[in-house]
């Protein structure tokens, strides 16, 4: 008979162990698992479940290595995946620009993100956090940014649908030296960089100043841009 003890007024502990066998008890023991019935259609579900988690990483992983690329500048944008989002740019169409840094604060530049999705617009860094020798940095932010649940993580995570270039060259070409700011440019800014020169087409004016999308598109307006904002306006108020 069990009897509960007790020592100094608490319940001793007591610590579960596996009764001692004798060998030959022992040895019968795993030869019974040795011999269980096999489960072909088990580990042929297993097999298949394995695959497809492999196959889906190595997409998952080819498809960050692309996004990464695009962002560098290095590789076109896959205007396919922003169909939902907008309608592709045309030469008539003025895709709006917000520049961009590291050190802005991730809420705002979230909320950048938020306000760009629904008219196609487009994020634009001058460089890459720690040089561009370093693309660990530049894809965390750009996953920061672009998540629409900011507590996700994984590649598993759903994404809003803008595009992040890193572009030197946008910023000489507007000439800006402080951020965030705004401009329009025509047709395809999302181009590689390294396939462009400073004659390609660029934004008619640049607006300054912590602002939401809307009041940045109104200032634009007003500085003499009323007809390129047009259909930004129009997309934004449909949101």
């Amino acid at each position: 008979m069990a009897a509960q003890q007790k020592q100094d007024g608490k319940a001793a502990e007591v610590t579960p162990t596996l009764p001692d066998l004798p060998d030959a008890q022992r040895r019968r023991a795993f030869e019974g698992l040795h011999r269980r019935a096999p489960a072909p259609a088990m580990e042929a579900r297993a097999r298949k479940a394995l695959n497809k988690g492999q196959v889906g990483l190595a997409e998952q992983r080819e498809a960050m290595a692309k996004r990464v690329a695009q962002a560098l500048g290095l590789e076109a944008p896959d205007t396919a995946a922003l169909a939902g989002a907008a309608a592709p740019a045309t030469p008539k169409t003025r895709v709006p620009v917000i520049f961009a840094s590291s050190s802005m604060p991730l809420d705002e530049l979230r909320a950048y993100a938020v306000q760009l999705e629904p008219v196609g617009g487009v994020i634009a860094f001058r460089g890459v956090p720690g040089g561009m020798t370093k693309i660990g940095p530049m894809a965390k932010l750009t996953a920061q940014m672009l998540r629409l649940d900011p507590g996700c993580e994984g590649p598993a995570c759903m994404m809003r649908k803008v595009q992040i270039i890193v572009d030197p060259l946008v910023f000489r070409q507007h000439g800006v030296t402080r951020v965030p700011a705004l401009t329009l440019i025509p047709g395809d800014p999302t181009q590689p960089y390294c396939e462009r020169d400073d004659d390609a087409p660029h934004g008619s004016h640049v607006v300054y100043g912590d602002a939401a999308l809307s009041g940045l598109l109104e200032e634009y307006a007003r500085l003499g841009g009323k007809e390129e904002v047009r259909d930004v306006q129009t997309r934004l108020e449909r949101r």
